[in-house]
């Protein structure tokens, strides 16, 4: 039974709290914090690093008026809290769903949302750009990049940092949730921090300010004489920090979880007149328990009902583990992903030879380079969205110079939780035109385990791409060399794929017997090169050909086969038909991504019968 939100009226078409005062704020993020851990327990979706934002949230949309004013939130997985305050508490039932309300920000979705995300790091670039349009027009909004302390990690944030014009009107708030990036300094620190947070500190500060810049001829530069003095005795007696260093304005560090705390920053920044800084401590999973103990757990949570499998990813893990206890030159290195992509059972086993690198897919990357130029045996699990950002350092890096890197492509299929930000579907028709590497798409945890140990005694590199999901393989198939088949006798037509869509293969099989039609299937396991040989040995005679692809038609594996076959003479008089993703694949409410894409059973079936 759904609980009364008296003060969180979902119908409205945006919360107005500008008046709000800080006993209703604290009554209103109780009522958040209950709403989420209710719909989340349905739908599933970031539980964690939302609970902890809340008070943020509110002090954001207190202070600044959005979409006037802009928050661009890093990553995006945080702003479910901020969805709400912005009229879409009621649309919750759909989050994580094609169609529905996304995980992340999504400009199509809400006005609200200036700035699509769902990778990290980007938020500060992004930013910036907004500010310096506002300054070049001479507007007056605001621009507000929220991030994690996690984001830092990515060295985008850094090439954006250095970009930075003081004299903007840009506000960067650090929300620290994990670790420390300034250095401890004490209960002194603490005293000052909060201090400096109170609302009688900055009415003094900006009193302050407005006497001395009024001064005639004098003022303004007493004022920056009088801070320049200031700050040279706080570095001298506790350090300088990276963001002052850079020229920046830097406020904190504070608590995240107090709302007064946080909109009296907020109002600091705005009256500091320069790119601002704020240093904010907040809790992952603030006012739930189980999150606030265990946040890692409840940085993501599955729908209702839904149960942990052995997957994929979890076969690596293992497998790399179990191979590393023979050979001491395993190495495993993460972009920050290590549960994702089940590596916890390698870098507790073997924590001299496991790496996380933070939110750097291209340092992992040519990291893996140089250890294996080094002699020894590099492992680099990577999102296949995520590997879109080491393009350059697969081919410039490892491919060029022929380096035996080996990488897993996990979640290497259309993502229908995350949406199109996080598809796996661009992997193939990127690596297509690198030469001299090899690509597996293993349908068995055998599969896999066979082909990570040829990756490692390779001379050239080594992708393996699979999905979110537990093996594949239908019953019933024949194996010869790295595919498998099924029903291909004298079939009336022959269904070439690879991947988890092979399900979906075998449904348009049933359809199509149904109706009479008896349809073979060919379920490719190596995907470059291409195995032509014993691809067109197994191929039947005559009948139509439909290549399905759970991917990118353009470079991907149904155009590359087509051209490496279609002169064979067992192709002559024969059509070939590929049905793969011409879009984003955004999604379409009530209808699979499958249908949506045009990848689907019925796809199948109306390819053959309409010949």
């Amino acid at each position: 039974m759904k609980r009364d939100y008296s003060f969180l009226d979902s119908n409205q078409d945006k919360l107005n709290i500008k008046n709000i005062t800080k006993e209703e704020a604290e009554k209103l993020a109780d009522e958040i914090r209950a709403f989420l851990v209710e719909s989340l327990e349905m739908t599933g979706g970031h539980l964690a690093s939302n609970l902890g934002v809340v008070e943020l949230t509110l002090a954001l949309h207190k202070v600044f008026d959005t979409p006037n004013d802009r928050i661009i939130w890093d990553v995006g997985h945080q702003s479910y809290v901020h969805k709400i305050l912005t009229g879409r508490a009621k649309d919750f039932d759909t989050l994580r769903t094609p169609g529905g309300l996304s995980g992340f920000t999504k400009r199509s979705e809400s006005e609200h949302d200036a700035y699509g995300t769902g990778h990290s790091s980007t938020s500060i670039s992004a930013a910036i750009g907004f500010a310096e349009a506002d300054r070049l027009q001479n507007k007056t909004s605001y621009t507000v990049a929220v991030l994690g302390d996690g984001a830092f990690t990515g060295g985008l944030v850094h090439e954006a940092l250095n970009n930075i014009d003081k004299n903007l009107r840009l506000i960067i708030i650090l929300n620290e949730n994990e670790m420390s990036i300034s250095k401890n300094i004490g209960a002194f620190s603490r005293h000052i921090a909060k201090m400096r947070a109170t609302r009688g500190y900055l009415k003094t500060k900006s009193f302050t300010r407005t006497v001395l810049t009024h001064i005639p001829l004098i003022g303004k530069g007493l004022f920056r004489g009088i801070r320049r003095i200031k700050k040279g005795i706080k570095n001298a007696m506790y350090g300088s920090n990276y963001f002052e260093d850079i020229g920046l304005y830097y406020l904190g560090p504070a608590d995240g979880n107090n709302f007064e705390a946080v909109e009296n920053l907020l109002h600091e920044a705005i009256a500091s007149g320069q790119s601002t800084v704020i240093h904010l401590k907040t809790t992952k999973g603030k006012g739930y328990a189980p999150a606030e103990e265990k946040p890692n757990q409840y940085h993501s949570v599955a729908p209702q009902g839904c149960t942990a499998k052995t997957n994929f990813s979890a076969a690596t893990g293992e497998t790399l583990t179990s191979l590393a206890a023979e050979d001491d030159k395993i190495v495993a290195i993460t972009a920050a992903m290590a549960d994702g992509c089940g590596l916890v059972p390698f870098a507790q086993s073997y924590p001299d030879r496991f790496f996380d690198v933070g939110i750097a897919e291209e340092h992992a990357l040519i990291f893996a380079a140089g250890l294996s130029l080094g002699g020894m045996k590099p492992v680099v699990p990577i999102y296949s969205s995520f590997l879109q950002r080491g393009y350059d350092s697969i081919l410039h890096d490892i491919a060029l110079q022929h380096i035996p890197v080996v990488v897993p492509i996990d979640r290497a299929s259309l993502s229908s939780g995350d949406g199109a930000t996080h598809h796996g579907i661009y992997d193939i028709s990127f690596l297509a035109g690198v030469p001299d590497i090899t690509l597996y798409a293993p349908a068995t945890y055998v599969s896999l385990a066979r082909y990570i140990k040829e990756g490692l005694v390779a001379t050239q590199p080594t992708f393996i791409r699979y999905p979110n999901s537990c093996e594949f393989l239908p019953k019933g198939y024949t194996q010869k060399n790295n595919l498998y088949y099924n029903n291909i006798e004298k079939p009336n037509g022959i269904i070439i794929t690879y991947g988890s869509i092979v399900k979906e293969a075998e449904r348009a099989t049933k359809t199509l017997s149904e109706k009479d039609f008896s349809c073979g299937i060919i379920l490719l396991e190596q995907l470059k090169p291409l195995d032509t040989k014993t691809i067109l040995s197994v191929l039947p005679e005559n009948c139509p050909i439909v290549f399905l692809e759970e991917g990118a038609r353009a470079g991907g594996v149904g155009v590359m086969l087509y051209d490496a076959i279609r002169n064979d003479a067992k192709m002559q008089n024969r059509t070939y038909t590929t049905l793969a993703i011409d879009s984003f694949a955004e999604g379409v409410k009530g209808e699979s991504l499958y249908k949506t894409c045009g990848i689907s059973a019925e796809d199948v079936v109306n390819a053959f019968l309409t010949k």
